[in-house]
């Protein structure tokens, strides 16, 4: 992901930069779409200068625009190339059943993110047969990494230039996201991440939802997906995290081994 205030010194990289911003708050809306006002908003960039880049998106079709609402929406061009990239990215086809049997065992509600820039994006949901669930995460929807139980699996294996890296882009996780995501607690929780192998959200996002991560490696061991679990905070005890851990870890396993296999 290109960072706006990095795209500054490069020549014509704002407006680039701008427009994929645009595009992944439109994509992270899903099918109800979102407003220009939202939008120009959480972009940060005025309404004026909102508009004239979804309609330039719209003009390439990589946004749809509802007259009657106002709200806009993926266009059928992102669909287009996300079915070519698919095959080279994707691995929702090899982690499906993990996924299922993630949710089966555990009887929580089981995802598969991917690291896309600083953020990680659910590809996959699967809800176990506990009937009360947490629906903080589901799919197409991103977090920061370091935020998310999957983010937090993810961020703490990378290499620490690039964690530092990652804390000098974005020095204000703690105004967007509370106290609990300074620097300093954060890194903490990092620490407890590589211990123990997996990440522990202990309702860091929403009060009584928990939520524990695995990371899941490329070939070459680099961290790009990572497998988690959500749930109410009583059925996550000290004794019961471990249990989940050990069958959150195994999974992980097993998938890094078919990517492996696959060669992505």
């Amino acid at each position: 992901m290109v960072d706006i205030r990095t795209a500054k010194s490069i020549p014509g990289a704002q407006s680039i930069a701008r427009a994929a911003s645009l595009l992944r708050l439109v994509t992270s809306a899903g099918d109800a779409g979102v407003g220009t006002q939202d939008l120009a908003q959480r972009a940060d960039l005025t309404r004026p200068t909102t508009h004239r880049l979804m309609t330039a998106l719209r003009h390439e079709g990589l946004v749809d625009h509802d007259e009657s609402t106002g709200r806009w929406m993926p266009g059928p061009e992102l669909y287009l190339m996300g079915t070519v990239a698919a095959s080279r990215y994707d691995i929702t086809a090899i982690a499906r059943d993990i996924v299922r049997s993630l949710a089966v065992r555990t009887e929580e509600s089981a995802f598969l993110s991917v690291r896309r820039g600083d953020e990680t994006v659910c590809l996959l949901r699967e809800d176990g047969s506990f009937p009360i669930r947490s629906f903080v995460l589901s799919e197409g929807v991103r977090f920061p990494l370091g935020v998310a139980s999957a983010g937090l699996a993810i961020l703490a294996f990378l290499p620490s230039h690039d964690v530092d890296a990652y804390f000098a882009r974005h020095p204000d996780l703690t105004a967007e996201w509370g106290s609990a995501h300074a620097e300093s607690r954060l890194r903490g929780r990092l620490r407890d991440t590589q211990s123990r192998g997996f990440s522990v959200n202990a309702g860091l996002i929403v009060e009584g939802s928990y939520g524990l991560g695995a990371a899941v490696f490329t070939r070459s061991g680099h961290p790009q997906w990572a497998l988690s679990l959500t749930g109410v905070e009583f059925r996550f005890g000290p004794e019961r995290i471990a249990e989940l851990g050990r069958t959150l870890l195994a999974h992980a396993h097993e998938l890094s081994t078919r990517i492996a296999a696959s060669a992505r």
